[in-house]
């Protein structure tokens, strides 16, 4: 196989398109045009191309695995189901993660952290948060530090009871039930909910 041209994407900044006498195009970096000698005319054996092809996969999928960070911080796990279900191989969806990692645009640690803030900010307790950290792949070893980004559970039972009712409707059990059950499915403790409504009340609820 024959390498008929090179030339510059026009699309991507530093990707090149291997133009081959067979018709086909493979979208590689420039880094692989150095470390290859890539040159017009240059020919390429099996072993040549088939190194060549798969730098392209791995070109694509690193490509790919940026476009997706670019919408959204995600996890390592989200990132390569992500990839794998677009057809990425999973070597090459590890191989991008680990790029990235090393280029500090994927980090777990980081990112339980924002997920922490974020839901914490949305009145969410702590059960609530775990579930989202679990859902997006976060590792729990980086559960505990991230839980430090959230404020104490008081702050968001009494903003999200302060929304809902006022102090002496709560004097109702069947009121109180509901505010209870309704902050248990955002996922506060009933500890930390009976010592809310206590507070919110002014003390005193039996």
């Amino acid at each position: 196989m024959r390498i008929s041209k090179l030339s510059a994407s026009q699309r991507k900044k530093g990707r090149v398109l291997v133009h081959l006498d067979s018709g086909d195009i493979l979208r590689v970096g420039e880094s692989e045009v150095v470390s290859q000698g890539l040159c017009a005319g240059m020919e390429l054996d099996g072993d040549a191309l088939a190194a060549l092809e798969d730098a392209a996969r791995r070109r694509q999928v690193r490509e790919r695995a940026m476009d997706l960070l670019s919408l959204r911080p995600m996890s390592r796990r989200e990132l390569t189901g992500k990839l794998t279900a677009k057809g990425a191989d999973l070597q090459a969806a590890e191989d991008a993660a680990d790029w990235l990692e090393g280029l500090g645009l994927l980090d777990d640690e980081s990112y339980a952290r924002t997920l922490v803030r974020h839901y914490a900010g949305k009145g969410y307790g702590p059960y609530r948060i775990e579930q989202e950290l679990y859902r997006r792949g976060v590792p729990r070893a980086f559960w505990e530090a991230a839980a430090e980004e959230a404020p104490g559970p008081e702050r968001g039972i009494l903003a999200f009871l302060g929304k809902k009712w006022r102090p002496e409707e709560l004097e109702d059990p069947k009121v109180r039930k509901k505010a209870s059950d309704a902050l248990a499915r955002r996922g506060y403790r009933w500890e930390d909910i009976s010592a809310g409504l206590r507070a919110y009340c002014g003390a005193g609820l039996e």
